[in-house]
């Protein structure tokens, strides 16, 4: 998880191929389900609505991992609402704060063809950072993603993970 731009969705499949674990994208989810992609959901039916939309599918993703290992790429706004969080930390799966400097994460998301819906002005962008990023840094682990590629972040990831997936197996026996 982490801000627009940090990189989510192509560092969780990276990992997902390499820890060889299922991929979910929980804005794609929405966007799949309601038939339209995130900006038009958020022009034709308001954040509110959308929020709601993603709390419902986040909360049937939490449902799925708990059968099948999965990587989840959660949207930029999912960790910070408040019933998403403490359904995140109640789950005992571990996240991963992707993050990199906030003039970097406003140059990617500019450069990209899809539209953000909250990325519309760069003072705006820049406060929605600062306001988040007290609640991403509550993730289990943080990677900054700048000078970086994903594969590499990803292996970084994997790293961390492989330990903790250790100890729980030996746990479970």
């Amino acid at each position: 998880m982490g801000f627009m731009g940090c990189g989510k969705t192509s560092v969780g499949l990276s990992l997902s191929r390499l820890m060889q674990w299922r991929f979910e994208d929980l804005d794609a989810r929405i966007s799949a389900r309601q038939g339209f992609s995130i900006p038009e959901i958020f022009r034709n039916q308001g954040e509110a609505r959308f929020r709601q939309f993603e709390r419902e599918a986040l909360l049937e993703l939490i449902d799925e991992m708990k059968l099948h290992p999965t990587v989840a790429a959660l949207g930029g706004g999912a960790f910070v609402q408040s019933g998403n969080l403490g359904e995140l930390e109640r789950s005992g799966f571990p996240a991963v704060f992707l993050d990199a400097a906030v003039d970097e994460l406003w140059r990617r998301c500019c450069a990209q063809q899809d539209p953000r819906p909250l990325a519309n002005d760069e003072n705006q962008f820049r406060q929605l950072y600062e306001a988040r990023r007290g609640l991403y840094m509550k993730a289990a682990l943080a990677i900054d993603t700048a000078a970086k590629n994903v594969d590499s972040v990803a292996a970084e990831v994997a790293s961390w993970l492989q330990p903790r997936l250790l100890k729980e197996r030996s746990r479970e026996v």
